[in-house]
């Protein structure tokens, strides 16, 4: 461990129980789970796994906590939301040394995350007063209004990849709405949930917050329960489709926010130098390409493929895998053996398939990590759109790259996979990149930017990629359901 693990070592949080109902709780029957730290093996302790009969009484919990938070009125909310926001901030430091050496992401982008979970938790208490409904004239006699009601107990099953802030940033929306929340934390990294639920738990009406780890027994309870209104998934494609067939019975509305195999497509005026700082950036190399949002595929115009490659592998030869914990670390590690062992195939296949490793492509060297789920950032080149690694989610750190002449045909490549969730356009001419960006299917572009997300504007994907937006307006009035309200005065005058 670093100087900086011991430091922040005190800041795991004690309670490792199931947190409903404003208690923390033993599970029903008594099971346990190990954690384990991605960056070193290393255990972590244990975490409460919660049953069908544990996410029953978590879900009664929540429904109780609901019909007080709904009274609750919208600005005493915003009150709530902007003081859990605050204590975000105080223990930015500890809930980042978590997710690291939980989640396996490096402290530099984790607390990025931290920040980015208090930013919206304030963003959404600040949109309270806009839950609006509309009046419908009718004549003089009659009041037409509609009004936004909360839903109730709203579900979110949350990812390893963003763990906090997928959390308490998922849980902005809903709470700010009126409604509770049950969150079932990722299987691989709880730890910072349960840390959020100590240091803002007391803050609300007990059952309005609830956080319950557990497997796909607890997610699958949780989706299908009667008693919850509403799921929210981010996850895979996989996970996604399990959702909505458990939210059929009973019939619930859902919010998915799936995978990717996202473009990133560079035209021959692009400058070389930027493109391939853009490539890098675009995969998230600091979270081992764990990413929805990864821009996997970079679709290089001939002319400047090659410049464009030399140049990615001259930045990635300076970024190593290493101690999440540690300061200086640039990518950090893979969330599990299995994940890595799903990497590793998948670089096998594109080897097999034809492609060219251009970097990477292997575990690393350095002894010091044999104990971590570390992969090189790797590198292949001479993808074409048959082969495995240009047209399947690997979530993992390899960048597949093709090189186009034909606008038409490469476009066609683009919209050939099964998601459509973000792509990142690279040209100098307005009329190009307004034409492609029309052109791509998916659900958000940049155009000479990647990655960033940008609070108050939709994300989400087309096709497998989800179903709603989030981070924005949208998504708070999704977690509401209008009623139409018809009042006939009686004439006085007859």
């Amino acid at each position: 461990m670093t100087e900086q693990s011991h430091r922040f070592a005190p800041a795991l949080p004690e309670k490792r129980e199931l947190y409903y109902g404003g208690e923390w709780r033993a599970p029903v029957g008594g099971s346990y789970e190990p954690v384990t730290s991605p960056g070193s093996g290393a255990s972590l302790g244990t975490v409460a796994w919660a049953s069908a009969a544990d996410i029953d009484a978590a879900v009664k919990a929540a429904r109780k906590g609901f019909l007080e938070w709904r009274d609750v009125v919208p600005l005493e909310r915003a009150r709530i939301l902007k003081a859990m926001a605050a204590i975000v901030r105080k223990h930015a430091s500890e809930l980042t040394w978590i997710d690291a050496i939980d989640g396996g992401a490096p402290i530099a982008p984790m607390s990025l995350d931290v920040e980015s979970s208090a930013q919206q938790l304030e963003f959404f208490a600040g949109l309270v007063t806009e839950m609006k409904g509309a009046s419908i004239p009718m004549g003089p006699d009659v009041l037409n209004v509609s009004v936004r009601e909360p839903m109730g107990v709203v579900g979110k099953i949350i990812p390893f990849n963003h763990p906090f802030m997928c959390c308490a940033a998922k849980s902005a929306a809903p709470l700010a709405a009126g409604n509770s929340v049950v969150v079932k934390p990722p299987e691989q990294a709880s730890l910072s949930a349960l840390r959020f639920a100590e240091l803002v738990g007391d803050l609300l009406p007990p059952g309005v917050l609830n956080i319950v780890p557990g497997g796909r027994e607890a997610g699958a309870a949780l989706a299908s329960h009667p008693q919850v209104a509403m799921v929210s998934v981010i996850g895979s494609v996989q996970t996604g489709r399990a959702v909505m067939a458990a939210a059929s019975n009973p019939i619930k509305p859902v919010i998915l926010e799936l995978g990717g195999k996202n473009a990133l497509i560079a035209f021959p005026d692009a400058d070389p130098d930027e493109v391939a700082a853009a490539a890098v950036a675009g995969m998230n190399f600091s979270w081992c390409g764990q990413s929805c949002g990864s821009t996997s595929r970079a679709m290089l115009h001939a002319d400047i493929h090659d410049k464009v490659v030399r140049r990615i592998v001259e930045l990635l030869r300076d970024v190593r895998p290493g101690d999440p914990t540690n300061p200086a670390t640039a990518m950090g590690a893979i969330i599990s053996r299995t994940q890595m062992d799903r990497v590793l195939e998948y670089i096998g296949i594109g080897l097999e398939d034809g492609a060219e490793l251009a970097l990477g492509g292997k575990r690393p060297d350095d002894p010091a990590l044999a104990g971590g789920n570390f992969v090189e950032p790797t590198v292949f080149t001479g993808v074409t759109s048959s082969m495995r690694i240009a047209n399947e989610e690997i979530f993992g750190p390899v960048l597949s790259v093709m090189s186009w002449t034909d606008e038409k045909e490469m476009l066609r490549t683009v919209n050939s996979v099964d998601y459509g969730l973000t792509c990142s356009i690279w040209t100098n001419d307005l009329h190009r990149a307004q034409r492609t960006a029309r052109a791509v299917e998916v659900g958000f572009v940049w155009v000479n930017e990647v990655g960033k997300h940008f609070l108050g504007a939709p994300f989400g994907g087309y096709k497998q990629s989800g179903i709603g937006r989030e981070e924005c307006l949208s998504e708070l009035l999704a977690y509401t359901q209008e009623k139409n309200l018809h009042i006939r005065f009686k004439n006085l005058e007859a």
